[in-house]
């Protein structure tokens, strides 16, 4: 997915309402103060623990609140499936890069790519830079970092350059579901613009992703509340505090358009980042395709529905550490099976 491209511009295209409003529902859990700041989100009384005091989360204002936070406090929401802990420089950000929420549906420019688990574990977890620097030659996203992601969302799930590998915009052209995601070429789901739904779930004050430089991704207003000042062409800004933050946007460039901070790029993609393991050739674009639906019957077993020209087909599988076992439905109601080994 990597090479040079020709820049294109963009139109100050907006997302839709129904991209970023569907429900995403997790259990609250996790340590640390984005924990306690959830819980006082929901209504009652928080307590931030330290090693020597505790201190009621309501004599804290959000911003001292926003620079009390730490990679771990951001993730909590979603402790259930993701885990985060602190090697070194690092933040070690563990997950299977499957969303709660569904996928899929209304891409309308699709490659036969299906959403499968990745091993984002171990030594193939996310780094995140503990203690991010600002960049004297920050690294711009529209004329590279087109192969690999170039943020995180506090879910788990990796987020790649607003443009495709042709440096296209992917929104655009109908290659995302309505969540901002799709699958790529090693069958891994990802986003290509802001998961501003995570708002929500994860708190209005809450970063909803991570860069890789470490730098917070915040929604649609500042840590504190107030109204989103003026953004660079990187979708981010200074705080009055001197720390810098991105912003997601619902138009081009969507997330961070770029590394404000300092990264290391090798082959057009920030590193280290995690490896996928693809177990079949990547496919080619299907035209005419609209993927109209996409269900998990079963734990590691999913359905996806779409149509051509209106005639109406399926591809269902079953993931395990293993193998993946697809069984293809034609619009005449033929079928065929494949099976592969996953590495």
């Amino acid at each position: 997915m990597c090479g040079n491209h020709e820049h294109h511009e963009h139109a100050a295209i907006e997302l839709p309402d129904s991209l970023i409003t569907r429900r995403h529902i997790l259990r609250l859990g996790g340590m640390g103060l984005g924990a306690a700041l959830l819980a006082a989100c929901g209504g009652s009384k928080s307590v931030l623990s330290t090693s020597s005091t505790s201190i009621d989360a309501t004599t804290l204002t959000l911003a001292q609140q926003a620079s009390a936070l730490t990679v771990p406090d951001a993730f909590a929401a979603f402790a259930d499936t993701v885990k985060v802990t602190r090697e070194g420089n690092w933040w070690m950000v563990e997950s299977d890069g499957m969303p709660a929420h569904n996928m899929m549906v209304g891409i309308t420019s699709w490659q036969q790519q299906v959403p499968t688990s990745q091993a984002y574990t171990g030594s193939n977890a996310w780094s995140i830079p503990a203690e991010p620097v600002v960049s004297q030659s920050p690294v711009s996203a529209k004329t590279s970092l087109y192969r690999g992601a170039i943020a995180l969302a506090v879910n788990g799930v990796p987020i790649f350059n607003a443009l495709n590998n042709r440096g296209d915009d992917a929104f655009l052209v109908g290659e995302l579901d309505e969540w901002g995601g799709h699958a790529g070429r090693a069958d891994d789901y990802h986003y290509h613009v802001a998961p501003l739904h995570l708002q929500k779930t994860a708190g209005a004050n809450m970063p909803i992703a991570y860069a890789l430089d470490g730098f917070a991704i915040y929604g649609e207003t500042e840590p504190d509340g107030s109204k989103v000042g003026t953004l660079d062409e990187f979708n981010g800004h200074y705080a009055d505090d001197g720390s810098y933050h991105y912003h997601g946007t619902r138009t081009y460039p969507y997330i961070n358009g770029g590394l404000r901070g300092v990264v290391t790029v090798s082959g057009d993609q920030i590193e280290p980042q995690p490896t996928t393991q693809p177990f079949r050739d990547a496919l080619q674009p299907l035209n005419g395709a609209v993927i109209t639906s996409f269900e998990t019957p079963a734990s590691n077993s999913y359905r996806l529905g779409y149509t051509v020209n209106g005639a109406v087909s399926e591809v269902a599988y079953v993931v395990s550490s293993t193998s993946v076992v697809f069984t293809f439905t034609d619009s005449s109601g033929a079928t065929r099976r494949e099976t592969y080994a996953r590495r």
